[in-house]
Order: structure tokens, then C-alpha cells, then sequence
């Protein structure tokens, strides 16, 4: 399997439905629940990928560009980015959608980057 289809296999989708616990005073989605969504989605999209053990290292940019009320239905898609020799960008992205509702639309999007490691906890080479 070549880098590309590797990608593709590995790419990671959830759907989630946002219940009021999970929201703010706002009625939105938590912002911190959102990236806990996130990372979760990432580190699926890497260990598929690597399917190696892998851990959250950083986070870049997370851009929140449209709010998520209670009561709609999100998907988290990961997708690796880019591979390194033993780290992985994963980006995230949350799209929204009413229930009853056609059409959707991109809430959230951010970078997640992951290093594998070996049984020893250490950094390990990342095979494509």
C-alpha cells in the first residue's frame, strides 16, 4: 500500500450527537469538549495509520469558525497530514448539522501532532 492509500484507509470519522451536558450557557458545544473530541479522533487516525502506540505531542492552530448548538449532530473526520520520521500531523475537522435539516457545515478545525513510540516509551521509526 503506497502513502496515499495508506491515508485513505486510515482516515478516522465519528459522529457524535450534542445533548445539553455538553454544553455552555451559550448552548454551544464546550470548547474543551471539542478538543477532547478532537484529539480522541486524531490519535484513532494515527494508531491506524502507524499502528503503532502514539501520543498527543502538540497541538497547532484550532480555529473555531462557526458555533455548535445543543440538539445537532457533528462529524469528527482525522486525516494524516504529513509523516515524519517518528511523528504524524493529523488534522481534525468538525462539520454540523441540524437533525432535521439538510446541509452541513464546518464548525471547527485543527492540527494534532503525534509521536509514535516503542514498548519502551521511546520515539520509534514510523513505517510506510
Amino acid at each position: 500500500m503506497n502513502l496515499d492509500e495508506k491515508i485513505i484507509a486510515s482516515e478516522a470519522r465519528v459522529f457524535k450527537t450534542v445533548f445539553p451536558n455538553n454544553t455552555n450557557h451559550y448552548d454551544t458545544l464546550f470548547g474543551g469538549t471539542a478538543l477532547s473530541m478532537m484529539d480522541e479522533v486524531a490519535f484513532i487516525a494515527a494508531t491506524r495509520f502507524s499502528r503503532l502506540r502514539c501520543v498527543t505531542v502538540s497541538t497547532d492552530r484550532i480555529d473555531f469558525t462557526h458555533p455548535i448548538p445543543a440538539g445537532t449532530i457533528i462529524e469528527l473526520v482525522g486525516r494524516v497530514e504529513t509523516v515524519g520520521n517518528t511523528s504524524m500531523k493529523v488534522r481534525v475537522d468538525i462539520f454540523v448539522e441540524k437533525m432535521y435539516e439538510e446541509g452541513r457545515e464546518k464548525a471547527v478545525t485543527g492540527i494534532f501532532t503525534f509521536v509514535a513510540l516503542d514498548e519502551n516509551h521511546k520515539p520509534t521509526k514510523i513505517v510506510i
